[in-house]
């Protein structure tokens, strides 16, 4: 494992205390599978990128109804300022679209469902596909609302958010 040495302003790399006030996100969890004809070293790396930590993701390996070996992946973050981070390194653009498309991905449950590329991600870039594309990972961001709150504008503020954070280095640093 490498460690990186301070930055130049006195903050750490992972200092968190630079992000914004943070709201109503209780946690976002990644899934992918695998089959035997993928890497899937390359799919852990980019979910660890993805979640910001590489102790997060687990695997679960099986196989398929048909015989070859599939990997079954998740990657949680349960804390608010690394599960913003996650949701941030969608980028502006994907996040802007997010909120666009908010009525039709917050569900009753106030999860708000995000598909993003496999193979895009792989690759270090970041796709966001319509909810019913294949060959994606799967994205639940479960948004904070309490009695007498708004979902859509609870939803809504933490993607604001997310946009904001997109913009610093935690955001980015690292991508897969």
């Amino acid at each position: 494992m490498h460690i990186k040495p301070p930055m130049t302003d006195g903050r750490q790399p992972h200092d968190l205390s630079s992000l914004a006030k943070v709201v109503g996100l209780h946690r976002i969890t990644w899934r992918a599978t695998a089959s035997a004809v993928n890497n899937s070293d390359a799919v852990v790396d980019a979910l660890s990128w993805l979640v910001g930590d590489e102790e997060a993701v687990e695997v679960e390996r099986s196989t398929s109804y048909h015989g070859p070996e599939l990997a079954l992946m998740q990657a949680v973050s349960s804390k608010k300022k690394t599960a913003l981070i996650s949701l941030s390194r969608l980028g502006e653009e994907a996040l802007q679209v997010l909120i666009n498309e908010l009525e039709d991905r917050l569900d009753e449950q106030n999860v708000l469902h995000i598909r993003i590329g496999f193979a895009e991600l792989i690759d270090g870039r970041i796709a966001l596909l319509p909810t019913s594309e294949t060959g994606t990972v799967k994205g639940q961001a479960k948004i904070e609302v309490y009695p007498g709150q708004d979902p859509l504008e609870e939803a809504r503020s933490v993607l604001d958010e997310a946009i904001l954070n997109s913009r610093s280095s935690l955001a980015t640093e690292g991508s897969p």
